[in-house]
């Protein structure tokens, strides 16, 4: 068993994009997920269906919260990481911040062998590429990072593809994302599994605008 008792669960919070997504997990039987197109009304009724979405538990019934932490929409990406580390730090309670990418990625994770390298891509704005390397270790490890989340040019992202092995596995994210809430919040019960317990604090949003890496 994951949490302590079947009474309590975990909450993903996913708005990188227009979508809204929503995961709640007891990991012993008892799972739910919504999805949500709000475009530009995310800020309007993201409150309304958060506190819709958990009934019939309540926030004490929280373990922890996950949260998609970019990249994506600037706008929708701020908007999820502040309501979720007011939450977290409102029930004092760990907050896990996952990529976006590797939620996505995860997603996947049927087509994986352990070993298996998997790039992923993201477009970003002026022709630049959002991309990260992960190893695919197992359904019970994870990810291993090989190249953390950055933001490259696509000159840059096609050298470090022909710098890996052939055999490793191309993914291209799609611009919704809030349907992988539940990816988001897998990953983070692994990282609660082996001990991580992370502050509200240390819940940072991934924009990567100004920032490319060669």
């Amino acid at each position: 068993m994951i949490l302590d008792s079947p009474q309590t669960y975990a909450l993903a919070l996913h708005t990188t994009s227009s979508q809204l997504g929503l995961a709640m997990d007891n990991f012993a039987g008892d799972s739910r997920d919504r999805l949500w197109n709000l475009q530009r009304e995310l800020s309007t009724h993201l409150h309304s269906h958060l506190v819709d979405f958990i009934q019939p538990q309540t926030w004490a019934n929280l373990a922890f919260l996950a949260v998609a932490k970019g990249p994506g929409s600037f706008t929708s990406t701020r908007i999820g990481l502040v309501t979720a580390r007011t939450l977290a730090q409102q029930l004092d309670r760990p907050l896990f911040a996952i990529s976006s990418l590797a939620g996505f990625a995860w997603s996947q994770k049927e087509l994986f062998q352990p070993g298996d390298r998997i790039m992923v891509e993201y477009p970003g704005k002026r022709e630049a590429i959002f991309s990260a390397i992960y190893q695919f270790i197992s359904d019970r490890d994870g990810f291993k990072i090989i190249l953390p989340d950055g933001v490259m040019t696509l000159e840059q992202w096609q050298k470090k593809q022909q710098d890996l092995d052939s055999s490793a596995i191309l993914l291209q994210v799609p611009l919704d994302l809030g349907q992988t809430a539940n990816s988001i919040l897998e990953l983070a019960a692994l990282a609660w599994k082996q001990g991580d317990r992370p502050h509200w604090s240390q819940a940072l949003p991934f924009y990567g605008q100004h920032r490319v890496i060669s």
